[in-house]
């Protein structure tokens, strides 16, 4: 028997189930320029974030960046007392929804999301009390007219009929962040 013989019936099944010997093309890189990706833009920069009842004492600074390929932001908070966190932000184009990844220096991991409400990005999310009990998270970042904005964070332990703010900060860019 010759080796094409031998070989016709492996080449006819290969082809007759669409299986060849050519590499599949992979699919197109899914591109993070949609206006969508763009929504929380406001956000990147170097800040200075201050808090208080006269809203002038540091709470610390934060520094939020969009990586290479424009498909995420990521956050690099310091805070004046010494503690920290980073949180990775993107659009999910599957679910249509932002999402944030936040992880503290104490160990807290917080998953959010939402989307743009008028002019404010708002996420929410859950974290679990000492209690057993679940508390709902709800921040929300709102840029204003002078270039400033404003984070707001609440808490319910009702299930979301009542909130407390748990932090108020104003975000101001840094001196060498405007120049």
């Amino acid at each position: 028997m010759h080796v094409a013989s031998a070989l016709f019936p492996i080449t006819f099944l290969l082809g007759s189930t669409g299986m060849t010997t050519q590499a599949a093309k992979p699919p197109a890189l899914m591109r993070c320029a949609g206006p969508e990706h763009r929504q929380f833009d406001f956000w990147i920069g170097e800040w200075e974030v201050f808090g208080g009842p006269q809203g002038d004492r540091l709470l610390g600074s934060n520094r939020i960046e969009r990586s290479g390929n424009g498909c995420w932001l990521v956050e690099h908070w310091r805070g004046a007392s010494g503690n920290h966190g980073t949180s990775t932000n993107a659009w999910d184009a599957q679910y249509r929804v932002w999402r944030q990844f936040w992880v503290g220096g104490d160990g807290v991991v917080l998953r959010l999301e939402g989307g743009l409400q008028g002019k404010a990005m708002v996420m929410t999310g859950e974290l679990p009390k000492n209690d057993g009990g679940i508390q709902r998270q709800r921040i929300s970042w709102t840029p204003r007219d002078d270039g400033s904005l404003i984070q707001q964070w609440e808490t319910s332990d009702d299930d979301g009929t009542t909130w407390a703010t748990s932090f108020r900060g104003t975000y101001r860019r840094t001196t060498s962040a405007a120049d």
